[in-house]
């Protein structure tokens, strides 16, 4: 594969495996990476993957599945952790983003705490997950809007809050912007933002506390 150089020592340095990043690739150069790294690790990750290049991988590579609305790709699995991760969402408009998160979460091994819909709109539904938040070692809280939801756990939970900042909302929400800088200038202290609809950015963050800090 000259075109492509693979880097299989990275999760020895990084703790954190090469992930195919699947958008702008071709479905054959997908599947030329996953049966690589699957070969060499019995693990391969590709995120942004096109549904129907999903579903055609997945029947093609070894030990496949395709979560479609995470567009996520995984072949085999990581050894399992005894971590607990939280993945919550404001609403089911931010779903792609969190399921993409928590897909990346399980396949790296962690045991995935999922509370979805549970936006600042009807409060009383984050109230109501507060104690399942707060069992996990990490929360990431995946919001789009105004962004509000990150700064309303933080304020409730032990744990470090990951916010994620969706392109979800109408005109002035800038396609995440608002969110973006809302998040950014949370009141709530312990709160780390990553990039607009980063849910594996996230993911990665979270692995990384939970693997590198004592329990």
């Amino acid at each position: 594969m000259t075109d492509i150089r693979i880097d299989h020592a990275r999760a020895d340095r990084t703790t954190i495996p090469e992930v195919i990043y699947g958008a702008s690739k071709t479905r054959e150069q997908i599947e030329r990476i996953a049966r690589e790294l699957y070969a060499n690790a019995g693990f391969a990750l590709a995120t942004r993957v096109a549904h129907d290049d999903g579903i055609a991988l997945a029947a093609m590579l070894p030990d496949a599945r395709y979560f479609a609305t995470a567009r996520v790709l995984q072949c085999g699995a990581r050894p399992a952790t005894h971590h607990r991760i939280a993945v919550a969402c404001a609403g089911t408009s931010d779903l792609p983003v969190a399921e993409e998160a928590a897909r990346t979460l399980a396949a790296f091994g962690h045991e995935v705490v999922e509370r979805f819909d549970v936006g600042v709109a009807g409060v009383h539904r984050t109230l109501a997950v507060k104690d399942d938040l707060d069992a996990c070692r990490v929360v990431i809280v995946v919001a789009g809007m105004e962004g509000a939801l990150a700064s309303v756990v933080a304020g409730l939970v032990r744990p470090p809050v990951i916010a994620v900042p969706t392109s979800v909302g109408y005109g002035a929400s800038f396609e995440g912007l608002a969110a973006l800088l809302a998040m950014l200038n949370s009141c709530a202290p312990g709160v780390s933002v990553v990039n607009i609809d980063n849910g594996f950015g996230a993911a990665c963050v979270a692995h990384k506390i939970v693997v590198t800090q004592p329990d």
